[in-house]
């Protein structure tokens, strides 16, 4: 059995990568492949803690822009990536793997309110944990809230799994001219604006010194793969070196 590279990661999902190629909502067949990508680590003995977005059901930026009160939108994606995380930990839970959904905003009968403590020990005896509801707070992104909750838990890096391939200087499936970078430092990713993640989420990583890898979901296997250390998509760090 190959040997995890990381003892404790935190795995950030979009809401998108959710919907499959449906294009909204929670599709079943992506929600039954994401649990056996996260089973294959789950396997190996590493930790897991997850962070979803709620942008396959609702996006508080984009409804913002049509008049809605930011702070109202925000909240309502927030509850999008709580019914994310429920249909993620039934998903986790039939493949086997015990899992508790906490999140920043209480709802006792769905989830456990987000306490640290407790989330490390549930990691600490294997169960993967999802963080629900971003930080709890409007204008904060759940790229944000996914770099806040890895440095609360001491993980050791972050797995950003997108779309494509790693990172690049514009959309490659609008540009196919898109320059793919390998390596990146955090001041990099600030000084291009590269939309990896929001601003705040980079300089927070990069406040803590929290390595990210950027790669794509929908190959199978990349997940166990970058647990494993292998060379997979974008990393970025302090330094190249």
């Amino acid at each position: 059995m190959a040997k995890p590279k990381y003892k404790r990661v935190l795995l950030k999902l979009s809401g998108e990568a959710l919907e499959g190629d449906q294009g909204f909502g929670i599709s079943p067949e992506m929600m039954t492949y994401v649990a056996d990508e996260v089973y294959s680590i789950h396997e190996l003995g590493t930790e897991i803690a997850i962070v979803v977005g709620g942008g396959n059901i609702f996006r508080g930026i984009a409804a913002s822009s049509y008049g809605m009160d930011r702070a109202s939108a925000d909240h309502m994606g927030m509850l999008a990536t709580v019914i994310n995380s429920i249909a993620l930990q039934d998903a986790l839970e039939r493949k086997g793997m015990p899992t508790r959904v906490q999140s920043a905003i209480s709802m006792h009968e769905v989830a456990e309110p987000f306490i640290l403590r407790k989330a490390v020990r549930h990691l600490e005896k294997g169960r993967v944990v999802i963080f629900a509801s971003g930080t709890g707070n409007p204008y904060f992104t759940t790229d944000t809230a996914a770099v806040l909750r890895a440095q609360e838990v001491h993980a050791e890096v972050l797995l950003k799994a997108t779309k494509v391939d790693g990172v690049y200087d514009s959309d490659p499936m609008k540009n196919k001219h898109a320059k793919y970078y390998k390596k990146l430092t955090y001041m990099e990713v600030l000084e291009a604006q590269l939309h990896v993640m929001d601003m705040t989420a980079i300089s927070l990583a990069m406040d803590n010194d929290l390595p990210l890898v950027v790669f794509d979901l929908k190959s199978k296997g990349n997940i166990k793969n970058v647990v494993c250390g292998e060379d997979i998509g974008t990393s970025i760090c302090a330094s190249k070196n």
